[in-house]
């Protein structure tokens, strides 16, 4: 049994070793930036060959507090220069300096990493580890466009309209199936936490977390093409843009 253990702790570790030095020797060129939509975490931000890209909640703004064994278990993103946003991804990307003098990509003000157990893209795995590591969601997580026919309401990170649902309770939603087909919820993977913020968050059914502003949850509609739309005002008398 302890030598079934210790063979087992071996591999992992080896493991572990390899797939870190492999991501560090292949992200230290400026690496490829993008975003991916996902089933419950909402649109996340991803690295070179869509692989998975977290933030460290014990982290402080533009510094890292991951090295030695967390960093085999969590590769930071290195980059030689600072990469470019994804086209109209809003937020802003620094390159943060760690004890070794390598730079680490950094997005408002977050240190990005990969998880060693992500092994594909689309692979998530590292999410809510030890309640302290998340995907990257783009930020600021909701903006206000000012004016217009229907006055100031709010807009998702990549410019879309937002609406709420009388039908729904306050801090619960009431749109699933069909409804969250044409009325797609604004998924969150970690929402910090902001004094005085009206944002929060419900978790839906599939344990997916769904933005709310002052306790409503938030939508997008299908039938939106562009940021600017708002076809969804009134929709059935029950779907609003949402003031701020």
């Amino acid at each position: 049994m302890i030598k079934t253990r210790t063979v087992r702790a071996a591999a992992l570790a080896l493991f572990a070793s390899v797939t870190a030095a492999n991501l560090s020797a292949a992200h230290a060129a400026t690496p490829q930036l993008d975003l991916r939509q996902d089933a419950k975490l909402g649109t996340i931000l991803t690295g070179d060959k869509g692989m998975t890209l977290y933030l460290y909640t014990k982290d402080t703004p533009n510094v890292t507090n991951c090295y030695e064994q967390c960093a085999v278990a969590w590769p930071p993103l290195l980059s030689d220069a600072l990469p470019k946003l994804p086209a109209g991804m809003p937020g802003k990307l620094t390159l943060v300096k760690r004890k070794d003098g390598s730079q680490q990509v950094a997005y408002n003000g977050w240190p990005l990493y990969y998880w060693v157990r992500d092994q594909k893209a689309g692979d998530t795995t590292g999410q809510d580890v030890g309640k302290v590591w998340y995907a990257i969601n783009p930020g600021p997580t909701v903006s206000t466009v000012k004016g217009g026919e229907l006055g100031d309401y709010l807009v998702a990170p990549n410019g879309m309209t937002l609406y709420l649902y009388t039908k729904d309770e306050k801090g619960v939603s009431n749109c699933y199936e069909s409804c969250a087909a044409a009325w797609p919820p604004l998924l969150t993977a970690y929402l910090p936490a902001e004094k005085g913020s009206k944002l929060g968050t419900t978790t839906r059914k599939d344990g997916a977390l769904q933005v709310t502003y002052d306790g409503q949850p938030l939508y997008f509609w299908a039938k939106d093409t562009k940021p600017g739309d708002t076809t969804g005002q009134n929709v059935g008398k029950v779907w609003f843009v949402v003031k701020p």
